[in-house]
C-alpha cells in the first residue's frame, strides 16, 4: 500500500485566511500557502472545501452567503474589486431592496483595463483603464471607493432613481456632495454628468429650486396649465407655512415633496398637518415629488384634470407629439 503524502499546507496560515475572507479561498491562494495539487484533491475529497467557482472553494457545503459569493466573485477574476451596487453593499449603504433581490442580484467586479477573463455564472465584469485610481484593495473584500462606485450606478438610473440614490448616499453620511462633484470631474466619460451636477448642487443647497423650476416650465408652462401662485406664506391654525404652489380660483394647492431619497415619520406628519389646514379651507392638495415631475407630461394630465373639475375652462396642451395629453381630452389612468 503506497504511502501517503505528507501534506505540505501550512495549516494555521489556511485558517488565518479564511477567517479573513469568510471562508472562501482559491487555489492560487492555497499553493501560495504551501499546498500542493494533492494537498487541493484532498480537501475537496474530505468536503472541506467545496468549488463555487473554478479554483475558487467555500469551506461548508450549504449555499454560500451574499458574503461568500461576493468574495468567490473576486478570487475568481483576482485581482479584482466589488463595484457599482456591490461596492455599495460591501461600503455599508442602506437601501430599499428586498432581502431575497439582494441575496441573488449578479455581482458586479472591477478590473484592469487590458484583462481579458471569462467571468463565471452570476459575475458582471467592468473594465477601466486607472483601476489602481478607484479601487480599495485593503478592504476585505476589495472593493471600488464608494463615490466612484455609486456615480456610476446613478448614470445608469433614471432620473428619479439617480436622485434618491444619491441623496441618500449623502444623507446616510457615505459621502459628501462636494465630494461627489469633485470625482465626477475625474470621471470625464461618466454618463450625464450634467444632470448628476444638477442634482448634487441642489443636495448640497438643502433645496428644491431645481424640483420648482422644472414643475413651473416642464409641467406648467409646457403643457398651457395657469402658473400657479409661489412661494406663499399662509397662517394657519397650526402656524405660518409656505406654499409652493396656489391656484386660489380651484383651491387647488401643489406642494412639491423635496425629499430626494428616504424621508421619516415627523416629515409625513407635518404633511398631514398642512393637509389638514388646507382642508378646512376646502382646498385640495397634490404632493408631487421628483418622481411625477420627472414625467411632466403625466403630471400634467392629472393637474389639468383637478384643475378642469374644480372650475378651470381651460385644457391643457401637448408639448409635443409624444405627450400624453391628447388634445386636453386626456384624464387621469
Amino acid at each position: 500500500m503506497p504511502k501517503r503524502a505528507t501534506s505540505t499546507l501550512d495549516e494555521s496560515a489556511f485558517a488565518r485566511l479564511l477567517k479573513r475572507q469568510d471562508g472562501v479561498v482559491s487555489r492560487g491562494q492555497l499553493i501560495g500557502l504551501g499546498a500542493s495539487r494533492a494537498d487541493v484533491r484532498r480537501l475537496i475529497a474530505r468536503g472541506d472545501l467545496v468549488p463555487v467557482h473554478p479554483r475558487v472553494y467555500v469551506d461548508h457545503s450549504g449555499e454560500p452567503t451574499r458574503r461568500q459569493r461576493e468574495w468567490a466573485a473576486v478570487l475568481a477574476c483576482a485581482p479584482a474589486a466589488l463595484h457599482r451596487e456591490s461596492a455599495l453593499d460591501a461600503h455599508g449603504m442602506t437601501r430599499d431592496r428586498p432581502a431575497q433581490a439582494v441575496k441573488d442580484r449578479q455581482i458586479h467586479v472591477l478590473v484592469d483595463l487590458e484583462r481579458r477573463i471569462s467571468p463565471p455564472p452570476g459575475v458582471i465584469v467592468e473594465r477601466v483603464s486607472d483601476r489602481e485610481t478607484w479601487v480599495q484593495d485593503n478592504r476585505r473584500p476589495p472593493r471600488a471607493d464608494f463615490d466612484f462606485a455609486v456615480l456610476k450606478v446613478a448614470g445608469d438610473r433614471t432620473d428619479a432613481d439617480s436622485i434618491a440614490l444619491l441623496s441618500d448616499a449623502v444623507h446616510q453620511g457615505m459621502t459628501t456632495a462636494v465630494r461627489l462633484v469633485e470625482t465626477i470631474d475625474r470621471m470625464p466619460r461618466l454618463r450625464r454628468r450634467s444632470l448628476l451636477r444638477e442634482i448634487l448642487a441642489d443636495i448640497a443647497a438643502g433645496t428644491r429650486s431645481v424640483l420648482e423650476q422644472r414643475y413651473l416650465h416642464d409641467v406648467e408652462r409646457a403643457h398651457g396649465l395657469p402658473v400657479g401662485e409661489r412661494q406663499l406664506r399662509e397662517a394657519t391654525a397650526s402656524g405660518v407655512v409656505h406654499r409652493d404652489a396656489r391656484y386660489p380660483k380651484e383651491r387647488l394647492l401643489v406642494e412639491l415633496d423635496g425629499a430626494f431619497g428616504h424621508r421619516d415619520s415627523v416629515d409625513r406628519w407635518a404633511d398631514l398637518q398642512r393637509d389638514l389646514d388646507a382642508a378646512v379651507d376646502d382646498h385640495v392638495t397634490l404632493r408631487p415629488g421628483w418622481a411625477q415631475v420627472l414625467e411632466p407630461c403625466r403630471l400634467a394630465v392629472v393637474v389639468g384634470e383637478v384643475l378642469r373639475r374644480r372650475g378651470w375652462a381651460g385644457s391643457p396642451t401637448a408639448c409635443g407629439a409624444e405627450c400624453a395629453i391628447d388634445g386636453g381630452a386626456s384624464g387621469p389612468t
